[in-house]
């Protein structure tokens, strides 16, 4: 692993280890109020993607992050998250330049069926920055869980910077509601849609599909490369905001098996 790949995962321990207490806290009163109006029911664990699709979403993980990690400047800082072989790229990098290399590299990648560079050309965010990234994602899936129109384990959630991106294979009126839930959470800044959208009947046959299929193992958070600056943690007080603005990504790309 290189020098800026270890303080990336020592930092990102540092913050899973920070927000696990404070988030576990706050959540406490919204998780037993969920459990009373949800008459006793529990979460179904399902993914309406294919348990082998799941894995090859984290084959494309692990390569893009080896490869960025090897090919840009130190000083960019990238994340990378992938649903359906769809790979979201968030973060900062130093020009244009790079912005472009990190697309090609991930194109590159075996399986990639489409790309969202959302990718910002300016310094790393701070470490203060990312830490309350870190906490807008397990509020907003907090958030997506009290929804009963929707299931959360159908959505990938990512911030950067205090803009909230949604991935999942979802019909329209799914990705409205989880989008519309977002927009309110306090702290965030905007909500962009990034999703695959299904008609209805493929989304019941799929999660149907799901539900009978073996559990794959579970994702982990994604992860970063790059460089991790200063520190200094802030949180967003528990409530909620005038909706946030919602739009969907204008930065979807081909992949390398030119699908979208």
């Amino acid at each position: 692993m290189s020098r800026y790949g270890m303080t990336r995962a020592l930092a990102r321990t540092t913050l899973t280890i920070g927000f696990a207490a404070s988030l576990c806290a706050s959540l406490q009163g919204c998780f037993l109020a969920l459990a009373g109006a949800a008459g006793g029911t529990a979460l179904v664990a399902t993914d309406r993607r294919t348990v082998g699709s799941q894995t090859e979403d984290r084959e494309i993980q692990v390569k893009a992050l080896a490869d960025l990690g090897k090919q840009l400047p130190d000083t960019a800082h990238v994340n990378v998250a992938v649903f359906n072989q769809r790979v979201l790229i968030t973060g900062e990098v130093p020009d244009d330049a790079s912005k472009q290399k990190a697309e090609s590299i991930v194109r590159a990648v075996t399986n990639v069926e489409s790309i969202v560079n959302e990718l910002a050309v300016q310094p790393a965010s701070s470490f203060s920055s990312r830490a309350n990234d870190s906490y807008l994602e397990g509020r907003v899936k907090a958030e997506l869980i009290a929804y009963k129109d929707i299931s959360a384990n159908n959505f990938k959630v990512v911030s950067e910077r205090g803009t909230i991106y949604l991935m999942g294979l979802v019909t329209p009126d799914e990705g409205n509601i989880a989008a519309n839930a977002t927009a309110g959470v306090m702290g965030v800044a905007q909500v962009v849609k990034c999703y695959q959208y299904i008609d209805p009947q493929q989304a019941a046959v799929a999660t149907a599909a799901a539900a009978s299929a073996p559990a794959a193992a579970p994702a982990a958070d994604a992860p970063t490369v790059g460089a991790v600056p200063d520190s200094g943690v802030t949180s967003q007080p528990i409530d909620h905001q005038p909706p946030a603005p919602v739009t969907n990504s204008s930065a979807t790309r081909s992949g390398n098996s030119g699908a979208l």
